[in-house]
C-alpha cells in the first residue's frame, strides 16, 4: 500500500480549473486525506469559474456559494495560481514531474452549433458570448451586440436562455442593483428591444428550465410573458411522459406554471416574452445580417425506450427578428496531450477515471462538464467531484498514481517563476475582489468588476 498522503509523504494533486467542480474535489480530498498538499490553476486571474463568468448578474443569491469556496482555499496546504494556462504555461509533463495526480475541472468553453444556413451572420450569437459579455468576462468583454433591433429570438429552452431572456427584458432599474458589466450596462440602457421569442424544439414538459427560472419571468417589472394556450396543453405523448420514471419532478410544476402564463391576458409592459414550443429553427435568413429566422413546426413521438422525441411536421413559419441567441448546450474543447472525445465534447472516462481507448490513464481525473457534459446545477458538481475524487484517493492507496520527481510545493512556484508567468494567488484576488466590492458598493451595487486582465494585474500589484 503506498504511504502517499501521510505526513511525511503528502498528496500532491493539481486541479486545472478553478470553478464549483474543482474546489468541490479539493473539498473532498482535504477531509479524506491525511496529508493533502492541492494547488489549483486557472487561465484567468480570478476563480470560480462560471460562478463569476456565467450565473447572471441578477441572481446574486446563487454567487454566495463562493463562500463555501473561500473555506476551502484557506486550508493551510491549498495555493491558488491565476493567470497561468495548461497548455502553454504549464504542460501535462510538468504536472508529472511536481504532482501524484492531475484533476481536469475546465468546464464546457464553447457552444454547440445549430447546422442550419444562415448561422454565421452578423446577428447571430452564441448565448456563451453574450452571458460572458454582460458578466464583464475578459474573452468577451470586446464583442457588441445590435441591441438597436426590436425582435429577438432565443433558441434553446434551458436555465441559459431564460438568463439571456431575462437580461434582454430586464429595466434598467432592475439592472442597477446587479453586477453587470458597467458597458453591458450602458449597452443595455440604450437597448430598442421590445419582442423576444423563446423557441423549444419540444413541448412544455420537456423543457430543461427549472421551475424558478420559469416563475421568474412571469415577474418580470417590464415584461409580460406570454404563451398560447395550444402549445401547453398535454398531448398523449407529454402525458404519458409525465407519468413515466423518465420524467423529472421539476416537469410538471413548469406546465402548471406554463398554462398558468397561457391564462394571462397582456399588460401595457413595454415588452413582451413569448414562450413558443415545439419548433426547431431551419435557416437564419438574411442579406449581409440576421433578418428573420425560418422554423418547422415539429411534433412529439416516443420511442420504444420511453424517450420523447421531436419529429418535424411540413408546417413552416417565418419570423422576423434582427438578433438570434442559440442556446441548444455548451461543449467542452480539447486540452493538450489529454484524451477528448469529439463526438460527446468530453474527456472520456469512467466515474471521472480518465481513459483512452477504453484503458485507465494512470493519474488523470475529470470533474463537472468536461467529465458528464453540460448539465445539472452548481450543486449538482459536488457528488460528481466527490465521486471523482474518492477514486483518486482509493488508486492512491492502491500506489496507482504518478512518481513526480519534484513534488515539493516551492518547485512549481520556482518553475512558474523562472518562466516569468505572472501569476495571482488567492491573496491576490482577495485584493481584487475587496476593491470590486469597494467600487460596487459606491455605487449601490454589489460589485463593480474588472474586466480587463492587465487592469487586474495592475490592481493586484
Amino acid at each position: 500500500m503506498s504511504s502517499i498522503g501521510t505526513s511525511a509523504h503528502p498528496l500532491r494533486v493539481a486541479i486545472i480549473g478553478s470553478g464549483p467542480s474543482g474546489f468541490y474535489a479539493a473539498e473532498y480530498l482535504q477531509k479524506h486525506v491525511e496529508a493533502v498538499s492541492i494547488d489549483m490553476f486557472d487561465r484567468l486571474p480570478t476563480p470560480f469559474g462560471l460562478v463569476r463568468g456565467g450565473v447572471a448578474p441578477d441572481h446574486q443569491k446563487i454567487k454566495s456559494v463562493t463562500k463555501v469556496y473561500d473555506k476551502i482555499a484557506a486550508h493551510p496546504h491549498f495555493r491558488f495560481y491565476g493567470h497561468v494556462n495548461f497548455g502553454t504555461d504549464l504542460t501535462l509533463a510538468d504536472l508529472q514531474a511536481h504532482y501524484h495526480a492531475v484533476i481536469f475541472a475546465v468546464g464546457a468553453q464553447t457552444d454547440k452549433a445549430l447546422g442550419i444556413p444562415g448561422e454565421d451572420l452578423p446577428g447571430s450569437h452564441a448565448a456563451t458570448e453574450f452571458v460572458g459579455w454582460y458578466n464583464g468576462h475578459p474573452d468577451y468583454k470586446h464583442l457588441q451586440f445590435d441591441l438597436t433591433q426590436e425582435r429577438v429570438a432565443v433558441i434553446g429552452i434551458g436555465n441559459v436562455a431564460m438568463d439571456v431572456t431575462r437580461i434582454l427584458a430586464r429595466t434598467q432599474e432592475e439592472l442597477n442593483c446587479t453586477d453587470i458589466a458597467d458597458y453591458a450596462q450602458a449597452a443595455l440602457a440604450q437597448s430598442r428591444v421590445k419582442e423576444i421569442y423563446v423557441f423549444g424544439r419540444r413541448g412544455a414538459a420537456q423543457a430543461a428550465f427549472t421551475n424558478p427560472e420559469i416563475k421568474e419571468l412571469g415577474e418580470m417589472e417590464g415584461a409580460d410573458c406570454l404563451v398560447l394556450p395550444e402549445e401547453v396543453e398535454l398531448d398523449d405523448v407529454s402525458k404519458a411522459y409525465l407519468a413515466s420514471d423518465k420524467a423529472e419532478s421539476k416537469d410538471a410544476k413548469n406546465v402548471e406554471i406554463l398554462q398558468a402564463y397561457a391564462a394571462h391576458q397582456p399588460t401595457d409592459k413595454p415588452k413582451k416574452i413569448y414562450m413558443r414550443f415545439l419548433w426547431s429553427p431551419v435557416e437564419i435568413l438574411g442579406d449581409g445580417r440576421v433578418e428573420a429566422i425560418k422554423m418547422v413546426k415539429n411534433k412529439l413521438v416516443m420511442d420504444d425506450k420511453g424517450n420523447v422525441k421531436a419529429v418535424a411536421t411540413d408546417h413552416t413559419q417565418v419570423f422576423p427578428v434582427g438578433l438570434v441567441f442559440r442556446s441548444v448546450g455548451y461543449r467542452g474543447v480539447p486540452l493538450p496531450d489529454v484524451p477528448f472525445n469529439e463526438r460527446s465534447g468530453t474527456i472520456p472516462n469512467v466515474e471521472g477515471r480518465v481513459t483512452d481507448n477504453g484503458a485507465t490513464v494512470t493519474g488523470q481525473y475529470v470533474v463537472g462538464w468536461i467529465k458528464r457534459g453540460p448539465s445539472g446545477i452548481i450543486g449538482t458538481n459536488k457528488p460528481d467531484s466527490h465521486e471523482t475524487a474518492a477514486h483518486l484517493v482509493e488508486d492512491v492507496r492502491a500506489g496507482a498514481h504518478w512518481q513526480p520527481a519534484r513534488p515539493e510545493p516551492e518547485a512549481m512556484e520556482a518553475l512558474l517563476k523562472a518562466r516569468e508567468v505572472t501569476f495571482v494567488t488567492f491573496a491576490d484576488w482577495q485584493k481584487l475582489d475587496k476593491l470590486e466590492t469597494e467600487r460596487g458598493a459606491a455605487e449601490g451595487r454589489p460589485r463593480h468588476k474588472f474586466t480587463d486582465i492587465d487592469e487586474m494585474l495592475q490592481a493586484v500589484r
